[in-house]
């Protein structure tokens, strides 16, 4: 592809990073906005050589491409403000990052809907993340869209319109929710006297998510996909009371999982489900 003159608006961890790729491209980024002293601090480390400016002005200087890297919610205000005020110019390319939106919040503006799958830190590490990685891409023109997902090193996956909220929805559960899943775990660890929950947990977690990708279901293992009602509410007895609900929920779709896929049987079940409906009844009283 040849050198196209870039803006960013929203320089936070996605912007700044993307930006930066283009420019290791060959990309010429000209313009950012920044807005926070953290975004303005990021910039400056990965954007040294754009303008920061506010966003129309950015939009009037990315005569081919602007990247909107700006929260799902305030995307459509944005897009709008900018139509509004002019700086939207014809053959111009907006592209978006936003994984739940498509085409139809940018209007009748040339557009791409271009959703890197990958969690972002705003440094420089995350260059090295990029790629391989596969971006999940809505366009009506799928030769420019390949073209730029390509320079940024990734692997484009066509999401239709109507699907865009439901592959949101996936990256979301899997990778923001396990966080939290960690993040819990590493505090039940704790509150049961072990010193480095990171050390118990990497192993562990590392095999069972590499398990999880290549076997599907076949990988459960544990006190729900065997059955084992006792252990299961010893569990629910002591868990702090903030963790339970989680831990609840996820055990019941758990169990749902593993009879599906034929890892529980359905007669062995029937005193772990019973467990976790008494759990559930008295969570709610």
């Amino acid at each position: 592809m040849n050198a196209l003159t870039v803006g960013v608006v929203g320089a936070g961890r996605v912007g700044a990073v993307l930006g930066a790729a283009l420019t290791a491209a060959g990309h010429h980024v000209v313009a950012a906005a920044a807005v926070s002293a953290a975004s303005r601090d990021r910039a400056a480390r990965l954007l040294p050589d754009a303008a920061i400016r506010p966003a129309d002005e950015v939009a009037r200087a990315a005569s081919d491409l602007l990247l909107l890297a700006v929260p799902d919610d305030t995307l459509a205000a944005v897009v709008a403000g900018l139509a509004r005020t002019g700086a939207l110019r014809p053959g111009q390319v907006v592209a978006h990052t936003s994984g739940a939106h498509g085409l139809a919040v940018l209007g009748d503006v040339r557009g791409v809907a271009l959703h890197p799958a990958m969690t972002f830190t705003g440094t420089d590490a995350d260059l090295a993340r990029l790629p391989g990685i596969a971006w999940g891409v809505t366009a009506r023109d799928r030769s420019f869209a390949t073209r730029l997902v390509a320079d940024l090193g990734g692997v484009p996956e066509w999401v239709a319109e109507d699907a865009r909220p439901l592959y949101h929805a996936s990256l979301a559960h899997g990778a923001n929710h396990l966080v939290t899943l960690v993040n819990e775990a590493a505090d039940l660890l704790r509150a049961a006297g072990v010193g480095e929950p990171g050390r118990v947990l990497t192993p562990l977690l590392t095999a069972a998510l590499e398990n999880a990708l290549t076997m599907g279901d076949a990988a459960l293992t544990g006190p729900v996909s065997r059955g084992d009602a006792g252990t299961v509410a010893k569990h629910l007895d002591r868990m702090p009371s903030e963790a339970a609900p989680a831990y609840l929920a996820m055990a019941r779709r758990t169990a749902d999982r593993a009879i599906a896929s034929g890892r529980l049987r359905p007669q062995d079940a029937t005193a772990l489900l019973d467990v976790l409906a008494r759990a559930s009844v008295g969570s709610r009283s």
